[in-house]
């Protein structure tokens, strides 16, 4: 119920968001570029992230994967 609260399950959480905004953006650039202020302009952030820091967030995703066959 609590699984929110973990620190692993958080990280996951922010790496789907921000993987799952970056493909959102390659799919539809306008959606998310007219919603840059507010509180839709979470997602162009998150999606800015993804593009930029792309080898980084991949890494984190491969660590997260072995961490998560590793730990079950």
């Amino acid at each position: 119920m609590f699984g929110i609260l973990k620190f692993q399950t958080f990280l996951l959480v922010v790496l789907l968001f921000i993987c799952s905004c970056t493909y959102l953006h390659g799919v539809f650039p306008a959606w998310l570029d007219r919603n840059k202020s507010g509180p839709l302009g979470t997602f162009w952030r998150a999606a800015r992230i993804g593009e930029r820091l792309s080898p980084y967030v991949s890494l984190c995703c491969i660590a997260m994967a072995v961490s998560l066959i590793m730990g079950q």
